[in-house]
């Protein structure tokens, strides 16, 4: 992604129209890659804000019986207790650190970068973050229980009056124009123009 890592590809990016004083750092889901993400994040830019969507290293995800796709971490299982890729999980973790600290040395400060995703998630440890969540509630290979459990997680967590649930009839495992429409509001919301 960045830093020492040479082999990785450089991350897709969507250039602010004008002066970058913001990032959105926007993460793909299993076995997809940043472009198709950079492509919908040019659909709902706004000027002064940069969008970096990275890509996944390749590797075998066992859910996927080893099948090696672009993948930020291996899931084992979707069961709620189907044990985790914690070494994994951190690995992303890193890179995606990595990424916000270059976009810090670039001179954005960190609290004007957000960071998003599609399925395969990630969550700060600032209690006070904003969270957007969205779902389908359609979605035949995430069911919406997990991401109704995954909100409760995370409002204990987290300040749960910062915390936005949005659920998309008839959406399945994708993204629909009203969700990106609320997105590009959360990002306008969080990441507002400075003069």
């Amino acid at each position: 992604m960045c830093g020492n890592n040479m082999s990785a590809p450089l991350p897709a990016i969507v250039p602010a129209a004008r002066k970058a004083t913001a990032a959105v750092i926007f993460l793909h889901g299993l076995g997809d890659t940043g472009h198709g993400w950079a492509e919908a994040m040019a659909g709902i830019r706004t000027p002064h804000v940069k969008y970096i969507c990275p890509h996944a290293p390749v590797m075998p995800v066992s859910l996927n019986m080893n099948m090696a796709m672009p993948s930020w971490f291996d899931i084992i299982g979707l069961s709620p207790d189907a044990e985790e890729d914690e070494t994994g999980i951190k690995k992303a973790a890193e890179s995606i650190k990595a990424l916000i600290d270059q976009e810090v040395k670039n001179g954005i400060p960190s609290h004007r970068i957000v960071l998003g995703g599609f399925s395969q998630s990630v969550i700060g440890s600032n209690k006070e973050i904003a969270i957007l969540q969205c779902h389908g509630e359609a979605d035949p290979l995430v069911p919406l229980i997990f991401g109704c459990l995954t909100v409760e997680k995370l409002k204990t967590m987290l300040n749960p009056n910062n915390i936005t649930f949005k659920t998309y009839a008839r959406m399945p495992h994708s993204a629909c124009p009203e969700e990106m429409m609320d997105i590009k509001q959360f990002i306008e919301k969080q990441l507002p123009p400075i003069d």
